[in-house]
This record gives C-alpha cells, structure tokens and sequence, in this order.
C-alpha cells in the first residue's frame, strides 16, 4: 500500500467575542441623541400684553414699556428714547455722557420700571437698553455707554447696528 501523507486536519478554536464594549458605546449614542432632542425643542417665551381698555389709544406692550434706545452719533451726541420712535413713552432727547447725564436717566427709568414690575407681580425686571452705534460714532462712545450699563446694574442691553427710517432723520434732524 502506498502511503500517502495523511490531511492534517486544523484544530478549531473556541472564538469568543466579548461585547462589552459595543454594549456602552450604544449606551452612549442612546444618551447623546437623547440629549440632543431634548435641547433641540424649541423655547417660547410668553409676551404680557394686558388689554385695559381704558383709552383710545394704540395698545402698549410689556416689552415696548421696557425698552430704551440709545443712538450714539458723532461729537459725543446721544439720543434717547422710550418705547417705539411712532408713539415714545419718552420723547426723543438729546443727552450728554456722565453723571447728570444719561447715567441719571437710565437710573430713574430703571427704578420707575422695577418699581412698576414689582406691582405687576414680576420683581427684579428692569429696563431693557437698545444701543444704536452710528457709522459716525466713535470706539470710546460704545465703550462709555457700556460703562454706563455696568454702573446703573442694567443687565439687559443689545448693540443693535441697524436703524429705522425714523430714526435716521431723527438723527439727521439734530
């Protein structure tokens, strides 16, 4: 008989395949995508617009009670408004920086507005400050009117560039 080489025959190995770490990466993936919709949502802020019916005139928003603009303009020119340009709570007026300046408006209006919230029921909302930099105003006019905003405690303000019509004549008128 002939010999002939015999099959060497390859010894299966027990595999084994450890899934631990698949199991907390989807963990992982499960919490993020959580999170993720959960931050996703869209927040609604309410907006107070009480109907008195005591007047004829336009109907007053809570916001527009509580928002003072501000437009630097060049020379170290401020003008100052309450409420909306068409019908101002606070007519537009021309103010200097400093002390007797728009330091004690802003100080007097926010303390009338806190004042006024606190008898609406809403404590601690104060006035909320729009600054209006021109292209003719200066670095240190903004930087002056942000030191304004940190000494009268006034934590609500916006650097708006934008303005209306109405306010660019107003601007262009003084």
């Amino acid at each position: 008989m002939a010999n002939f080489p015999q099959k060497v025959r390859s010894r299966k190995l027990n595999s084994k395949v450890d899934l631990t770490a698949m199991v907390s990466v989807s963990f992982l993936l499960i919490i993020f995508f959580m999170v993720v919709g959960e931050l996703s949502k869209p927040k609604i802020l309410s907006l107070d617009s009480p109907d008195h019916g005591c007047c004829d005139c336009p109907p007053r928003h809570y916001g527009e009670n509580r928002s003072l603009t501000v437009m630097l303009d060049n020379n170290n020119k401020i003008v100052y408004y309450m409420g909306i340009l068409s019908s101002p709570i606070i007519s537009p007026k021309e103010i200097k920086y400093g002390k007797e300046g728009i330091r004690q408006e802003l100080l007097k209006n926010n303390k009338s507005y806190l004042e006024y919230s606190e008898a609406l029921g809403k404590p601690g909302r104060g006035i909320t400050v729009i600054i209006k930099p021109t292209k003719k105003s200066n670095y240190g006019n903004l930087v002056d009117i942000l030191d304004e905003m940190k000494i009268t405690g006034i934590t609500s303000y916006a650097i708006v560039p934008e303005f209306t019509p109405e306010e660019t004549k107003l601007l262009a008128s003084n």
